[in-house]
């Protein structure tokens, strides 16, 4: 993984860790809490692609695991955003650009399902049942409603983000594309000539001034009659 994404993806996590544990875990919501650390991940994963989505996935389950209040065995959270991270990365765009938001809302409806339902099942191999007495469905229900209503404002800004601090080339395109259109039009607005037909500009110039000398002559003919 490279060094630049592994200077963006740390804080991110951090501080979206911190405000899961300190501001979402306290608002009591009925069911779920809002996951803001699977939303950063999958916002990674979009753009790294699934290598480095699984690697950010470990990394910050694993941090969730370590941290307080944490209630569970060290690695089961770590587990499953690796699982969820490699999968997203899967869903990366080839060209590198989301044609629509339909895309990765589908991507944070399943991987908040997947995640509880990973969590749960990983939880009942190691003996915890925590999962029965709150409920499954209404988990997986809250779960995708939170973080499908916390998505538009988490996802597309991280990956900005991501794409921004990884030189993406298609970035780069896009700005000198346009740096490009802004200098030819300014050079035909103010020269009158068009970038790659300068001869056939010079010609018409010419002409014109053959057509005007013409127009004198005769003008200063008729006037001598």
């Amino acid at each position: 993984m490279r060094v630049n994404r592994i200077l963006l993806s740390a804080p991110l996590i951090v501080v979206a860790l911190v405000i899961q544990v300190s501001v979402l875990a306290r608002l009591h919501l009925p069911g779920a809490v809002p996951d803001l650390l699977l939303l950063t991940v999958l916002g990674l994963a979009l753009v790294y692609g699934h290598v480095g989505g699984a690697l950010v996935g470990f990394g910050a389950g694993l941090l969730a695991d370590l941290a307080p209040p944490a209630d569970h065995a060290a690695g089961r959270y770590a587990l499953v955003l690796c699982v969820i991270g490699y999968l997203a990365g899967l869903a990366k765009p080839e060209n590198g650009r989301l044609k629509s938001a339909t895309g990765p809302m589908v991507v944070v409806v399943a991987a908040a399902i997947g995640t509880t339902l990973l969590y749960a099942g990983v939880g009942a191999l190691v003996g915890d049942t925590a999962a029965r007495h709150v409920g499954l469905p209404s988990l997986l229900f809250t779960a995708a409603l939170y973080d499908l209503l916390l998505a538009p404002f988490v996802v597309p800004g991280i990956m900005a983000l991501a794409r921004r601090a990884d030189n993406d080339p298609l970035a780069e395109t896009s700005s000198a594309a346009k740096s490009a259109d802004i200098s030819s039009g300014w050079l035909s607005s103010g020269t009158g000539l068009k970038i790659g037909g300068q001869r056939g500009g010079l010609g018409s110039l010419k002409t014109k001034a053959r057509t005007r000398t013409a127009r004198v002559g005769r003008i200063k003919g008729v006037k001598r009659l």
